[in-house]
């Protein structure tokens, strides 16, 4: 099967112009997302008017949080020619599309398996990170990569939905994140800042300890598992409840991690809530650790790409190809991203399931290349 690579969106200069040249670079893609997520909600009785009055009662928060994010979000706007409030609901699209329920819809999985490998597992001694991204079956096609210049920061390189601001991804600094969906008996009794400006505040932290900072001190509406690794080598991953966080440390030199709480005083003090939508997390990230300890000392980031492809209970697998749910929704690994942040590499492959196509993005120059996986 031929798929295309995810574009790479080129941006600098400030927040409104870096947006404008994002939503001119990436029109269709975000005219594409945008009518994604304003059809799943009108499918769930949140019209067009209504859906957009949702969206405009979270720039309070997001302006609290950072104004300049919601010039870059009008900038994306206006370069793609789509409603502001519709870029506003792409990167608010988990805490809108499930905020009115008390508990995960298991129509709406969004699954991942993530990894971080540490020096001392790792070939030539570097951290590496990586993760499966599991969502709709049309997000093969509206996913972007873009190359952020930066004048008041490190640069940063980002993998997301086209119109988001940050999903996976590293920066000049040499911090990396990616994100797993999680659900608890907390999420969604208050308002807090959407998962995407977390992440993109998280990357454009200096210092490895501001970044921790941009995953914890913000209130959230949601659950969410971030990992968070920095090239000088620590990680950290941070089962985050709305207003809890649990730091898990690596073992053995790995972290891996799917969607259920591991941790002893999470699972005490939380109800998880999606665990029997997703039984195979249950072993999707022992899987991966299992894979990866073979190679324990030696792994590169092709080691990391080949645990990340296992199919072992395919459709329930590692690398989910297609697989309708119970609403008509179709769920699968939607791209493979994998890093290697002091490098300033960041390789992506969509719909791995049916595509051996590589393209590696670099945060230090203005290619793209592409190779097979072997």
């Amino acid at each position: 099967m031929t798929i295309a690579p995810f574009p790479l969106i080129e941006m600098s200069g400030p927040p409104r112009e870096r947006g404008r040249q994002y939503g001119e670079q990436a029109k269709d893609r975000v005219r594409r997302s945008v009518d994604y997520y304003a059809a799943q909600l009108a499918g769930s009785g949140v019209a067009w008017p209504r859906a957009k009055d949702l969206a405009a009662n979270y720039l309070p928060v997001i302006e609290g949080f950072s104004p300049a994010y919601i010039e870059e979000m009008r900038g994306i706007a206006e370069g793609a020619g789509v409603d502001f409030e519709g870029v506003v609901i792409v990167n608010a699209r988990t805490e809108m599309m499930f905020g009115a329920k008390a508990q995960a819809d298991p129509d709406a999985e969004d699954g991942c398996t993530g990894v971080i490998a540490m020096p001392e597992a790792t070939k030539d001694g570097r951290v590496l990170h990586a993760q499966n991204w599991d969502w709709r079956e049309e997000c093969v096609h509206t996913g972007v990569v873009l190359r952020i210049r930066r004048d008041d920061g490190p640069d940063v390189l980002t993998f997301t939905e086209a119109g988001g601001l940050a999903r996976s991804g590293l920066n000049a600094a040499g911090i990396a994140i990616t994100g797993n969906f999680l659900a608890c008996d907390r999420d969604y009794k208050q308002r807090g800042v959407p998962l995407p400006l977390i992440r993109r505040r998280a990357l454009e932290a200096t210092h490895f300890a501001l970044a921790i900072h941009a995953l914890t001190a913000f209130p959230r509406s949601c659950s969410n598992n971030m990992m968070l690794s920095d090239a000088a080598g620590e990680a950290i991953d941070f089962e985050c409840a709305p207003d809890e966080e649990f730091c898990i440390y690596p073992t053995d030199g790995l972290i891996t991690h799917a969607n259920h709480f591991v941790h002893p005083a999470a699972q005490a003090k939380l109800r998880d809530t999606y665990r029997a939508s997703s039984p195979d997390s249950l072993y999707r990230d022992r899987r991966v650790r299992t894979l990866l300890m073979a190679k324990r000392g030696t792994l590169t980031l092709d080691d990391l790409r080949d645990a990340l492809f296992d199919d072992y209970g395919t459709p329930y697998s590692v690398c989910r190809p297609p697989r309708a749910m119970p609403g008509g929704a179709v769920s699968m690994t939607a791209a493979m991203i994998l890093m290697d942040a002091a490098a300033g590499v960041l390789q992506a492959i969509p719909a791995p399931h049916a595509n051996g196509t590589v393209t590696e993005y670099r945060l230090r120059d203005t290619s793209a290349d592409l190779r097979k996986a072997g």
